[in-house]
């Protein structure tokens, strides 16, 4: 087990380092950016200041968001690499429904376990459902069982009910649907990693080392 917690150390050690370096250049081109548009801020009462750390906090969000994804997903799919070596990571089929998109993927593939891995989905765009639909009707007639594992549920009531419908959609077609700590404690008990307290502790020794 001491592999898979050093292997997922040194995955959160790559991913802050780039984080940081996308953060700290970004930071760079913000100095020089047109700053003129602060006026219609201070309009609606947000003084130059407070502006400048809005745009700057709304940038590192954008970064923070798509590397904590980015970063979850692929200790989870480690978790599943260790556990079972020759699984097939971002397999394609093609989509046999529809015209687009031409293919589907699966992120992780394990015999006929066909396992969608998302960190957190806050999407509340109602094409959302079509397409996630018309992707788990394809996998299921490919023979293959769809499985999603999404870690952090959503806040907004939208985005809430499109989970609750995709939740649906995947018991309608025999599939397997996780989320929240459900989702971890699936992790822990299909691969034998409990990948929480891996990430726990892994936070812990961020925080206490500042």
């Amino acid at each position: 087990m001491k592999d898979i917690k050093e292997r997922i150390r040194e995955l959160a050690a790559e991913y802050s380092k780039a984080l940081g370096g996308k953060i700290r250049q970004r930071e760079d081109e913000m100095k020089k950016d047109d700053t003129s548009h602060y006026l219609i801020y201070r309009v609606l009462g947000i003084t130059h200041e407070d502006g400048e750390l809005i745009d700057l906090y709304q940038n590192k969000g954008r970064f923070l968001y798509r590397y904590a994804g980015s970063f979850l997903e692929a200790a989870a799919t480690l978790c599943f690499e260790y556990r079972y070596p020759d699984c097939r990571k971002k397999y394609k089929i093609p989509n046999t429904i529809g015209r687009r998109p031409k293919t589907f993927e699966i992120d992780v593939l394990v015999g006929k376990s066909a396992f969608e891995i998302k960190w957190r989905d806050a999407t509340t765009d109602g094409d959302h459902i079509t397409k996630e639909h018309t992707r788990i009707q394809v996998i299921k007639e490919a023979g293959y069982k769809p499985i999603r594992v999404m870690f952090y549920y959503p806040n907004r009531e939208q985005a809430i009910r499109i989970q609750a419908t995709l939740k649906t959609l995947y018991s309608g077609v025999n599939g397997e649907y996780y989320s929240g700590d459900e989702a971890y404690n699936f992790v822990e008990k299909y691969t034998g990693i409990d990948l929480k307290t891996i990430l726990e502790e892994i936070a812990k020794e961020k925080t206490e080392n500042g």
